[in-house]
């Protein structure tokens, strides 16, 4: 591995003081500045997404469920049914 320049060991230095949280923010601006197979629209595509599923929570075709349950369901590797399923995009 090459040496690192000063400034990088100082920026190093400095990025280690941080809290978690800032360097949870910071590692997820450099991985996404590195990470040129993220689609630009993915925060918006989310957005419609959660809104499409509320709507349905509304309309009574979907249930609510508790995070605790939604946690215990994805650790027990429970697999979900097609009716849980219908609002994912397979584009």
């Amino acid at each position: 591995m090459p040496a690192m320049s000063m400034a990088f060991e100082e920026l190093e230095k400095h990025a280690r003081a941080l809290t978690v949280e800032e360097k949870a923010t910071l590692a997820r601006i450099l991985i996404e500045e590195l990470d040129t197979t993220i689609d630009p629209d993915v925060d918006r595509l989310w957005l419609e997404e959660a809104q499409r599923r509320y709507d349905a929570f509304l309309r009574g075709e979907l249930e609510a469920r508790t995070g605790e349950d939604v946690v215990q369901r994805t650790r027990s590797g429970l697999v979900i049914s097609a009716k849980e399923c219908r609002f994912i995009n397979t584009k």
